[in-house]
Parts: C-alpha cells; structure tokens; sequence
C-alpha cells in the first residue's frame, strides 16, 4: 500500500513527522490515526529497544478495506524534534486532536469518516478524542488496552499487578514495595519541573502528574462515538475488569472484548505472563485474530454512506 510522508503541524507549530498509508483507488477515503503506548515511541510504536511492531500491520488490514491510516513520531523521536521527556500527558492528547483536524482537511480524507486506533496511553487519548468537549468530529474509536479509572487507581493497580507477576521472594516484599512507590508518587506529585530524577534516573514528571491526576471516566461518560474496547485477559498493566466500566459509562454502551491470553503487547501468552515474557513475544507478529477484530469493525462504522455512531455494545468475556 503506498505510504505518504506527512507532517502535522503542532498547536505550538512542532512538526510531528508522520506517514499516512493511503488505500488503492480514488479518494477520498475514511481514515484512521494510531495513537502508540507512553515513552518515546516512533510511528510504528518502536523504541530502540523494545519492537511493538503494531502500526505496519494494522495500516496494511485498514487500507485492504479501503481505510487510510495516519502515524507519526512523538516528540523528541524519529524525525519528530523536540524531548519526549519534557512533553507532558496533555502535549500527547493536544498533538493527537492536532492530526486528526490534518487528517479531516485533506482532500482525500473523508472529514466524516474518521476514526482513532489507541493501545494504552494512545487509548487515554481516544477517549478524549471522542468526547463531546473535544474539537474533533470522530466517529469511532478503538481502545486496546485502555482503563475507566483516576489515572493513579489505575498506575497503583499496575504496580501491584507487576510485583505480583514476579518470583516469590519479591512477591513477599509485596508491603514494602507498595509503600516504597507510593512515596515515589507523592514525591513526583509534588515536583513542579519537566523532568525529576527518581531513584537516580531521569523521568517525564509533568507527564506523570498530569497522567496520576487524569481521569478517563469523564471522557468516557461524554464520549460521541461508537466504541470498541479490547484488553487481554492476561493484560499485566491494564485490569481487564475496567472493560465492564467503559461498557457502562460509555453513553449508548459499547462492543468490549475481553481477549483470551492476550497480554499488554497484542501477543497471546498461553502461560503465566510475566514482563519478562515481553521480549519473546514481541518477536511474534500481532495477535492477527486481533487485527482482524478491529478491521472488520472500523470497516463497519467507517465504510459506506453510514457514519452514525453505534447504539448498543456488548460484553464478550472469557
């Protein structure tokens, strides 16, 4: 499929250095943005040293269908300039409203058919994207991964989640260790720079603020899209339950799936998940029952005359 280098221009004028894949055959196409998980990924969800690999195969699925597909580098990686860690959680959210009012003023974009792939924090940012308090017409967003709670609920339940994840001898020292990070929340609540260092190493603290003081319900509550929202069963940093909470708030209700084995990276994992696991599952394609998943959906909402958003969800457990 032909990929186009595009550049969005940021509220604050940063170039955000992108690619649009275009389908085959005469515009103007639906389109889709990919937002990425936190840290400094590229366009493709990539960083040095960790592959998410995600946005290659789902811009090829959408434009079989006949969806274009938007990605591009965050601040301060790829050919994006700038540091990610001084680029806060509402950096990341106003850029992303910033590529899709790019994406709706191409000539070959439908501005009526717009949609929003999120995985973890990209899925945070589509929930925004999709509230009636937005400056975005979207009409269908996908949440992978995503959580219904205050930020810091969710960052909290992460942790515990994690330790519990790891040998015995650390899961006893589950008290302290809980303690431990939640005097290195407050400690980071309370810094006022960009950047703080913590436990010796540099960290994004105006991020990390404004994502602990985030809460997702609101958008939720206000979303004007349909919605599908898939987490794993054996998802280690998002609790899989929160899928019941976004079917509830969103107005309208909303297609949730609640994927057997699947785990944080969109890789299946039939045995105990681990973060160690990480890497070796990453050498795996997508999960492709996934991909097939939120294809066919968006080409439901997204293709055609027909762009209202869904009236009713439902509850796909495992």
């Amino acid at each position: 499929m032909p990929d186009t280098d595009m550049t969005v221009t940021a509220d604050d004028g940063t170039p955000l250095a992108g690619t649009l894949t275009l389908p085959a055959g005469p515009g103007p196409h639906p389109a889709v943005l990919l937002l990425h998980g936190s840290g400094p990924l590229d366009r493709d969800g990539n960083t040095p040293k960790l592959h998410m690999d995600l946005a290659r195969p789902v811009a090829d699925a959408l434009a079989a269908q006949g969806i274009a597909t938007l990605r591009h580098d965050r601040r301060g990686t790829g050919a994006t300039p700038g540091d990610w860690r001084t680029a806060g959680f509402t950096d990341n959210r106003r850029d992303a409203a910033a590529a899709v009012r790019t994406l709706a003023d191409r000539a070959d974009i439908r501005a009526d058919a717009i949609g929003v792939v999120g995985h973890s924090e990209g899925s945070l940012h589509a929930m925004a994207l999709a509230a009636r308090t937005a400056r975005t017409d979207v009409r269908a967003v996908v949440l992978l991964a995503g959580f219904a709670n205050l930020g810091e609920n969710a960052f909290r339940w992460q942790g515990r989640s994690l330790v519990g994840s790891m040998p015995a001898p650390v899961r006893l020292l589950r008290r302290p260790l809980g303690a431990l990070g939640g005097q290195i929340l407050a400690r980071v609540k309370k810094t006022r720079t960009d950047v703080a260092r913590v436990a010796g190493a540099k960290v994004n603290a105006r991020w990390l603020r404004e994502m602990l003081a985030h809460d997702t319900r609101e958008d939720l509550a206000a979303v004007d899209a349909a919605v599908l929202a898939v987490t794993g069963d054996k998802d280690l940093q998002v609790d899989p339950d929160d899928l019941k909470e976004i079917a509830r708030l969103v107005p309208g209700g909303a297609e949730t799936h609640r994927v057997d084995d699947l785990t944080h990276v969109l890789r299946r994992d039939p045995g105990r998940p681990t973060l160690n696991n990480y890497r070796r599952l990453l050498r795996d394609p997508v999960d492709p029952e996934l991909l097939d998943l939120v294809t066919e959906w968006l080409t439901r909402q997204l293709v055609g005359a027909a762009c209202e958003p869904s009236t009713g969800g439902r509850l796909t457990s495992s």
